[in-house]
């Protein structure tokens, strides 16, 4: 890197080195913005101006940009484009009065795989991130729902790899450098490859264990399971690079066996048209025909059974018994009120993540707070119904009465949609910050008051506070008292 750059730029190219492939969304004040090359694609991408910043080292530096609060949007195409995106915040307070560069790092990798905000995310549809590798002939998979913490291994034989990509449907697949794409049909998501040192099955053992807080991975019924953990392990590391944080809620490991499932080649599961047409439309399919789950995880639920036809004859019973208990007569008065109550319940598997991430936003808290307060009038509806099934859905669903009480007193009834705004955390939880607020709020009886203590204090009956543009607010002292 030049040092003929200016120290901006400078900045920017050290940080853009470290993620070459990846667009970079620069934080500058109140916009994010591209430079170079970015700049160009992003505008050609994004449909937004592409500018001039003046020159750097002797180049004209290309430049496009958007306010931060516009971010979303074209997060959202990006990544719908296939695409990856670093995004670089400020990490230091910018003042004008300061001198030298405003501290910057980068904060979050956002790819196709790895989403978890609600506005980058389709509600009905699970967002998969899948690593693949190969050893001595057996194909291990894990894959992982960063939105839900679903985490999954299984191995099979290579040829049979179609056939899985058709059902998981992954937006992202992680492998190491050596695999060879021939086994991979054309349209399978977003491609990354990583350095083989990165699917080390020892160090993955290691990793998966601390992860889970475990001596070992036996009681996840996963020993041997040498290619799968190799791709597991690598993934819960890449996971853990684009978001800069630990994914706290991913906290098991689930093993599938290839009998578990009734098992169909791409061809017949596109035939089929379960959750899409040969066109590649949303609907009309079995899912869009069978679907009137009233949240949004009932629907992501349904979309799984559907892929995933069970073989083991007595669950499929039970499923079924289930489903009549619940339902019971036709039309039944408390099936009705159930599913009622349920389409007032927000994301809460989702919202968890965001939690987990510290990527929450104001209005999924007091979402999942109203959501808790809702969850034991369910609850107490399906006691009325009988079953052992049925008593462990109602334990299951029971809220823990210390998160609903943090909740309600911790958050504002109707919090402003970004923290920034204020507005977000509930009177009388904190009393630094109600006293805070007492000032902004009647900031001329505080400075009143503050006049009177101080005159108290002094023995300044001449003694005031006064407020100018230049300097401020300051305490003005006459000549006659100034020793004092």
């Amino acid at each position: 890197m030049s040092n003929k750059h200016t120290p901006m730029m400078q900045q920017y190219l050290r940080l853009k080195a470290q993620h070459p492939d990846t667009l970079m969304f620069y934080r500058m004040g109140d916009f994010y913005e591209l430079f170079f090359d970015d700049a160009e694609k992003a505008a050609k991408l994004l449909d937004i101006t592409l500018t001039k910043r003046g020159v750097s080292a002797g180049i004209p530096v290309k430049m496009a940009g958007f306010p931060y609060h516009a971010a979303d949007q074209y997060l959202a195409k990006l990544v719908r484009l296939g695409l990856s995106v670093a995004i670089c915040e400020q990490i230091s307070n910018s003042d004008v009065t300061s001198k030298g560069l405003v501290e910057r790092e980068i904060v979050r990798i956002i790819t196709p795989g790895t989403l978890t905000d609600t506005a980058l995310l389709e509600e009905k549809h699970d967002c998969i991130l899948l690593a693949l590798d190969l050893h001595e002939g057996t194909l291990g998979l894990a894959w992982l729902n960063l939105a839900s913490g679903d985490f999954r291994v299984m191995e099979t034989s290579p040829h049979n790899l179609p056939n899985e990509l058709g059902r998981l449907k992954p937006a992202e697949i992680l492998l190491p450098e050596s695999f060879d794409t021939l086994v991979l049909l054309n349209e399978v998501g977003v491609l990354k490859r990583l350095p083989s040192w990165q699917f080390d099955t020892e160090a993955a053992i290691r990793n998966l264990s601390r992860q889970f807080k475990t001596h070992d991975l036996s009681g996840f019924g996963c020993d041997g399971l040498c290619p799968s953990l190799s791709a597991a392990g690598a993934l819960l590391d890449y996971v853990c690079l684009t978001q800069s944080a630990n994914a706290v809620h991913v906290n098991s490991l689930q093993v599938e066996q290839g009998s578990t499932y009734v098992q169909m080649d791409a061809v017949t599961r596109r035939n089929l048209e379960i959750s899409e047409t040969i066109r590649g439309e949303k609907s009309p399919t079995l899912l869009s025909l069978l679907d009137t789950c009233s949240t949004n995880m009932g629907s992501r639920m349904l979309q799984h059974w559907l892929h995933n036809p069970l073989r083991d004859q007595i669950k499929i019973q039970n499923r079924l018994e289930d489903v009549s208990t619940l339902i019971g007569n036709p039309g039944s008065e408390s099936c009705l009120i159930v599913r009622k109550r349920l389409k007032k319940i927000v994301d809460i598997e989702r919202i968890s993540a965001r939690i987990a991430f510290k990527s929450i936003r104001p209005r999924d808290l007091s979402g999942l707070r109203d959501s808790l307060e809702r969850l034991p009038e369910v609850v107490s509806l399906l006691s009325e119904y009988s079953g052992k099934n049925m008593a462990i859905l109602v334990k299951a669903m029971k809220p823990k009465i210390e998160l609903l009480s943090l909740l309600k007193n911790a958050i504002h009834d109707e919090p402003n949609t970004m923290l920034r705004d204020g507005n977000v955390i509930a009177d009388g939880y904190d009393k630094e910050l109600d006293e805070l607020r007492a000032i902004q709020n009647n900031c001329g009886e505080f400075l009143l008051q503050l006049e009177l203590r101080e005159k108290a204090r002094t023995n300044i009956p001449t003694l005031r506070v006064e407020y100018n543009r230049v300097h401020g607010f300051y305490i003005e002292v006459t000549n006659t008292h100034k020793e004092k």
